[in-house]
């Protein structure tokens, strides 16, 4: 595979983008493209041996950093390294790009100057994925749309269970309703307006759920509009945050916690790597005509390296071309049950 990895795109770029694609490139042998500063990634390469690795060098002229609006980086910085990455898997010259960057701005140079949409696609939807033990749930849209439409909302269904299936390798996803209830009178009208769609949609719909039901995984894809699905990943990771910052300043209370702590050393790192999103990297933004992964701006090495990982399914999975089948025959579908909830 030829991946594209944005080398200015996290928090500390160019350090953790270039260590995580040589970690990447020492696993898989892959051909990774780092665009940005030259000099920059060069600097950081010298520190690592990358001999017999397939690693190139492609020069951006500009950086779009996390303080630029999304709306205005797409005309005011064309050679920014998003610009010139998303343009080469339009071109075919690789096949995946892969970002810690600007979710904003990815969103907007995706979806408006370089890929756009698949055909069909009304809206993108960015995703998450949220480990549960060994499973992996997928949570869609978690803030392309803050105000999104119940249509949009069966899309983001379709899309998901195609990542789950083709990316993820999950034979029938089990696709749920972010609620405030499981009971089918729940959630507001837009909930109830998306659940009569998906109703009528070929997916293993199970309902509604709970978030105390996403975190116990008896959901493969959980299906919510963009300002619910932001506020959720964002209040996970900040819980899981707190939890074990509580743990650790309990353990060093006395000498029998500390000691108690010492001993279940190793239970707490195997919990804790369930639950780090950096063993994850990065999800898809789904509905753009090409393989987007975009991570946290704070993403480590290992979490770039886990990025590309998943690029790399995305690729294999074929994603792009399952979502255009996938939407073809779910389009009318969906259409004829909006129109009727609307009264027509």
């Amino acid at each position: 595979m030829r991946i594209v990895i944005d080398a200015m795109g996290s928090d500390e770029c160019p350090v953790p983008d270039v260590a995580g694609a040589v970690l990447a490139a020492q696993e898989w042998n892959d051909a990774l493209l780092l665009v940005g500063d030259p000099q920059q990634i060069r600097r950081q390469l010298e520190r690592h041996n990358t001999r017999g690795l397939n690693l190139e060098i492609v020069p951006a002229a500009q950086q779009i950093l996390m303080t630029d609006k999304p709306g205005q980086v797409g005309q005011s910085k064309p050679q920014s390294s998003m610009h010139i990455g998303m343009n080469m898997v339009k071109d075919g010259l690789a096949d995946a790009f892969v970002t810690a960057g600007n979710t904003g701005a990815a969103m907007a140079v995706a979806t408006l100057f370089t890929l756009r949409r698949i055909q069909g696609v009304r809206r993108p939807a960015l995703s998450t994925i949220i480990r549960v033990g060994s499973q992996n749930v997928i949570l869609l849209d978690i803030g392309a749309n803050a105000d999104s439409k119940p249509e949009w909302m069966g899309q983001f269904a379709v899309m998901g269970k195609i990542y789950a299936q083709h990316a993820l390798g999950i034979q029938n996803p089990r696709v749920a309703l972010l609620s405030n209830g499981e009971e089918e009178g729940k959630g507001n009208q837009l909930v109830h307006d998306a659940q009569a769609i998906l109703r009528h949609l070929d997916l293993n719909f199970t309902g509604n759920v709970e978030p105390k039901d996403l975190v116990r995984g008896i959901a493969d894809v959980v299906v919510a509009d963009g300002f619910v699905g932001n506020i959720t990943v964002k209040s996970l990771e900040a819980v899981a945050g707190v939890l074990f910052d509580l743990i650790r300043a309990e353990i060093k209370r006395d000498v029998i916690s500390t000691v108690g702590g010492l001993l279940a050393r190793r239970a707490f790192r195997r919990v804790y790597k369930q639950v780090d999103p950096f063993e994850v990297g990065g999800a898809p933004l789904l509905g753009v005509n090409g393989v987007v992964i975009i991570g946290h701006g704070r993403s480590n090495a290992k979490a770039i390296r886990n990025a590309i990982r998943q690029a790399r399914l995305a690729v294999r999975g074929q994603i792009v071309e399952h979502i255009q089948a996938g939407l073809r025959q779910h389009l009318d579908t969906i259409q004829d049950v909006e129109y009727q909830t609307r009264g027509g």
